[in-house]
């Protein structure tokens, strides 16, 4: 669906992404991994067509529609239900969108009011209503607590099923969860790449080896 071919991102002197090449195919989920400033954000955010390659190029075959949740979703100021009325993306699917996330009770609620854990499943659902063939997580479980991250987890399967999902995140539990692909990023490149399974069980490179013992990557 989406390739990255020698794709270099710059940001003044600094190198975000240092010549990387990967492709996200249709299926299971892809999970990136790695330590802070590895480029995993960087790499959402080049897919979705918020940043443009300094070199090379990201090729987007028959451009499939994308969405993107971040972090730290900013909440428009209106109720749960409007906040994904305003994203919907042809038929007017609100009810059915809450109740996939769990948020039917709340459809009326203003949304700046819902917890972390709702506000980032709202955020799921007004990412939805676009209608994408490829959803792209930043980090969307970080600071939430055991439950929520849960909830937000049981979203991300239920519509991985039919979705194409790619999520960075630093939860290694999480990572063997959710992913049917791993991709390890490092300084910008990727260090490891494969079937989840396969990477946690027999890991290829010292630093893959290493970042799932849980030692820094210098």
């Amino acid at each position: 669906m989406i390739r990255f071919e020698d794709v270099t991102v710059a940001a003044g002197a600094v190198t975000l992404l240092d010549r990387l090449s990967l492709s996200l195919a249709s299926g299971a989920p892809t999970v990136l991994i790695g330590p802070n400033g590895a480029g995993k954000s960087t790499v959402l955010r080049a897919a979705m067509g918020l940043l443009q390659p300094s070199a090379g190029r990201i090729v987007r075959d028959g451009e499939p529609r994308r969405a993107i949740v971040f972090q730290r979703p900013t909440m428009l100021r209106r109720s749960a239900e409007a906040n994904v009325r305003y994203a919907m993306n042809g038929a007017d699917r609100t009810g059915e969108l809450l109740a996939l996330v769990g948020l039917e009770h709340a459809a009326r609620r203003p949304a700046r009011r819902l917890s972390g854990g709702e506000q980032q499943r709202l955020a799921l659902a007004r990412a939805l209503a676009r209608d994408p063939a490829i959803l792209f997580l930043d980090e969307p479980t970080a600071s939430l607590d055991p439950a929520s991250t849960k909830a937000v987890e049981d979203v991300i399967r239920t519509v991985s099923g039919s979705i194409k999902v790619v999520l960075s995140t630093h939860d290694l539990g999480e990572a063997r969860r959710l992913a049917g692909e791993i991709v390890l990023l490092h300084r910008g490149r990727i260090v490891e790449a494969g079937p989840a399974q396969a990477f946690f069980e027999a890991p290829q490179t010292p630093e893959a080896r290493r970042f799932i013992a849980g030692e820094l990557l210098v």
